[in-house]
């Protein structure tokens, strides 16, 4: 990935709207204005970025071309059920702590241990934490992936970092950001997030891109595809879409299918073709079933028909 030189203010960020969409088209990320404005404010508003919608879409993505154009470290804490302050924040290292005790306690040094144990020396840092600390090329980039797999009370103790940028740990003190992190929360809307923490973020709603804005995805994404099949495939895809599907098919699919139709030496869709690789597009048998056989076959004409 080339980075190329773009306007930008002392802070290395962009400085307007325009360079951030050239920040993200640099990155080959193809964005509309509006992304590239919400983008623009939550970096010189220093406000965490809250970003919905269906899996596949390039949430994600978003955060690691941030990271890589800007030059910032990337640090990703992905969520799930259970997830707690041990794995998302910091976690003191208790065997570390019993030896030192143990030592101390050898050779009489006991009560002058006790007061190095809630030290840095014993705190284990976990992505969140990690984030608010220095970093030699500047604040990193925290990507808070698929918050709506976590837990609620999980979302409650994240309120802190966003609204201040600083963790409280009894035993420790408050560690505070000199400078805060660019945050970037995501999620697949599989339940609602609190209001309490949308109330703290900028937010954008990353729906399915246009067929040309697809199209120009797939040509930076798979290359060496024909320009008769992209247009072939994003026009099926975009049919697709419009099915009663139980998961329809995100960009991350469509250039899946772009790849295994290119391992394939594919020219032209078939029915035949579509039927053997909707693996790639939908990943589940329900939905497969669905397509598959006329029903692949009727889609596809409607779009050669269309073309």
């Amino acid at each position: 990935m080339q980075r190329i030189p773009l306007a930008a203010d002392p802070s290395g960020l962009p400085a307007d709207v325009t360079a951030a969409g050239a920040l993200l088209a640099s990155g080959d990320y193809v964005a509309g204005r509006d992304l590239a404005t919400v983008i623009y404010l939550a970096l010189h508003m220093g406000r965490p970025l809250l970003l919905e919608g269906e899996a596949g879409v390039g949430k994600t993505e978003i955060a690691k071309v941030l990271a890589t154009t800007l030059d910032r470290n990337l640090i990703r804490l992905q969520c799930f059920e259970g997830l707690d302050l041990a794995a998302s924040a910091y976690e003191w290292d208790y065997p570390r702590q019993m030896v030192a005790i143990r030592m101390a306690e050898a050779v009489g040094d006991a009560a002058k241990v006790s007061d190095s144990l809630y030290s840095s020396d014993y705190l284990a840092e976990r992505p969140l934490l990690k984030a608010l600390k220095p970093h030699e090329n500047g604040p990193p980039v925290l990507l808070i992936d698929e918050i709506d797999r976590a837990d609620e009370p999980f979302e409650a103790f994240l309120l802190e970092l966003l609204s201040d940028f600083q963790l409280s740990i009894p035993e420790f003190g408050t560690v505070k950001a000199a400078t805060p992190p660019i945050v970037i929360i995501t999620s697949n809307r599989t339940r609602e997030v609190h209001d309490a923490l949308r109330r703290r973020c900028l937010y954008h709603w990353v729906d399915y891109p246009t067929l040309e804005d697809e199209a120009k995805i797939l040509g930076l994404k798979a290359p060496t595809l024909a320009v008769e099949l992209r247009q072939q495939l994003v026009a099926f895809i975009h049919r697709l879409r419009d099915e009663d599907l139980f998961k329809r098919p995100g960009v991350a699919e469509s250039i899946d299918w772009a790849h295994a139709l290119t391992q394939l030496d594919v020219v032209t869709l078939t029915p035949d073709i579509i039927n053997d690789t909707l693996g790639a597009l939908l990943k589940y048998q329900d939905d497969i079933l669905r397509v598959q056989g006329s029903e692949a076959a009727r889609l596809l004409a409607e779009v050669q028909a269309a073309a």
